[in-house]
């Protein structure tokens, strides 16, 4: 269905039609009318089957529902099943981790699900198993444990000391392509909802939520006092069959939905809500996976809305395992400060074969953007972007050839990144202060860029040069404001050039069951 939606976002109003939800009421705000778990104050600092098996008699009761999804599964259990409760101050760390570790015996017996009904769920870091569906009820926050105490005040500058409960925030290795954390040398937290090795993964619900409460990871990262990299909301690991589908994801301590070395991957129906000035808080990052398809997401962020990785400098090109086969459609984005779709900087490993389509972005710092490097190495290639609607822009276009920083200093300043084969169609762009920033490499171009049925309408105070191009080489066609001189136009008889492929990738063949959730009653 079709919905009209009013978004004010940086003194701007802006209305649009669009097929993804519009974000729930009260969410883009750092804090909620109320929060859960003691950390309240933190946020306001940042302005079908059976049940599982019983000798009982099994009787259905009226809590049954079916929803969608790639397995549907043969056991059921509610959360409140393993003592669970959802007052929003109790801990349920214990009750999800024996939930899980109970429910991981029936995977090679049709698999179970674990429904989590209205509440307040306070809990820890917890991990899934194979076979196996998370279901979030409409009405269910599941809420990230933080604080031993609510000493924060509603004043960032206040000097209340905070405590934080580490003991649910376990430190693992860093991912072997990166070498090192994000945020510090060394280790990680882990996740909130985390797995690895896993085989068939169902994270969904009836929008319910999932909220990291992050402001205090967020203070944490400005102080500098972050011993190891933040968290991340959902990250599944060296896993193949993941779904992940038809919720909210709100605050989240950094990145969001993290699949890596992973494969066959669907993300749909993602609402995402950020505070546009948290740290590091990308909405989705595909990272060295094969087989993803992201669909039907709105994502409001402090950071890249969808940022598609492999890797980090020598760690990523020995690790070797690109991003690759990659859809991304029907995506509306916000995020002042960064893209909409961003590939790299951490690309080392390779990016090939990406198609994103109908594409809406609003007051975000650029489109589609290739973040890269010397020392990266790796590659971006065969990129097709088609269907973009643009509103109120930094850039239309970027790539830039010289981002940021390094793991470390052992990175091999001869391994340049091989950019190639890169194709955006058919977008139309409104209120622009630069057409594009197209930065290559000296002695290493950007090639084979081509741009056909363009058009970008500049703001009042737009730059007076609205494209600048070093190191790249392509083609354009029909695109206004004319581009610069490497883009040469090839006339509007070739408005149809920089296609888009043809053929379907093996997600795309991928189709959702009717699954059902059977409560039962025991006599």
């Amino acid at each position: 269905m079709v919905r009209i939606v009013i978004f004010i976002a940086i003194n701007t109003t802006y209305v649009f039609t669009t097929t993804t939800p519009p974000p729930p009421p009260n969410t883009f705000h750092i804090s909620h009318s109320q929060q859960w778990g003691g950390c309240g104050e933190a946020l306001k600092a940042f302005g079908l089957g059976r049940r599982v098996e019983s000798r009982k008699a099994r009787v259905l009761d009226s809590s049954s529902f079916e929803y969608s999804a790639i397995s549907c599964r043969a056991h059921s259990a509610s959360i409140t099943d393993y003592g669970g409760v959802g007052d929003g101050e109790t801990s349920n760390t214990k009750a999800f981790q024996k939930a899980v570790n109970e429910l991981s015996q029936y995977g090679s017996d049709g698999g179970s699900q674990l429904f989590v009904p209205a509440g307040k769920w306070l809990t820890g870091s917890f991990n899934l198993t194979s076979h196996f569906t998370l279901f979030l009820h409409k009405d269910a926050f599941l809420l990230a444990s933080q604080c031993l105490s609510s000493e924060l005040t509603a004043s960032s500058s206040s000097s209340s000391t905070v405590s934080q409960d580490i003991n649910e925030w376990s430190v693992i290795d860093p991912l072997p392509s990166y070498g090192r954390g994000r945020d510090a040398a060394g280790g990680r937290y882990i996740s909130f909802i985390f797995g690895t090795n896993l085989t068939d993964v169902v994270i969904t619900g009836d929008n319910g939520t999932i909220d990291g409460q992050g402001a205090f990871w967020w203070l944490q990262f400005h102080k500098k006092k972050i011993k190891y990299t933040r968290p991340y909301l959902i990250e599944i690991m060296h896993s193949d069959s993941i779904q992940i589908s038809n919720l909210t994801l709100l605050n989240s301590p950094a990145w969001n939905v993290h699949p890596v070395y992973s494969s066959n991957i669907l993300i749909q129906g993602i609402t995402i809500i950020a505070p546009i000035t948290s740290p590091n808080t990308d909405g989705i990052n595909p990272d060295s996976c094969t087989n993803t398809r992201i669909e039907d997401c709105y994502i409001v962020s402090g950071d890249d809305c969808v940022a598609v990785k492999s890797g980090w400098d020598e760690y990523g090109i020995a690790y070797g395992m690109p991003t690759k086969q990659l859809v991304i459609r029907r995506l509306t984005c916000i995020s002042p400060f960064s893209a909409t779709i961003a590939l790299g900087s951490e690309m080392s490993g390779g990016i090939q074969d990406v198609r994103a389509e109908d594409i809406v972005a609003i007051n975000t710092e650029s489109g589609v953007r290739i973040k890269t490097a010397v020392g990266r190495g790796g590659y971006v290639k065969d990129i097709y972007v088609k269907g973009m609607t643009l509103h109120t822009m930094k850039w239309a276009f970027w790539m830039t050839g010289n981002y940021g920083s390094h793991a470390d200093t052992h990175y091999d300043p001869k391994a340049l990144p091989v950019i190639q084969g890169v194709n955006y169609r058919d977008v139309v762009a409104e209120n622009v202060s630069m057409a594009a920033r197209l930065e290559g490499i000296s002695g290493d171009p950007f090639t084979g860029i081509c741009i056909s049925n363009v058009t970008i309408r500049m703001a009042v105070k737009a730059k007076k040069v609205p494209w600048t191009c070093t190191d790249i080489e392509g083609i354009t066609s029909s695109v206004t404001p004319p581009p610069c001189g490497l883009l040469p136009d090839q006339g509007p008889e070739k408005i149809r050039m920089c296609d888009f492929p043809s053929e379907s990738l093996p997600i795309d063949t991928v189709e959702l069951k009717s699954c059902t959730y059977a409560s039962m009653k025991y006599l």
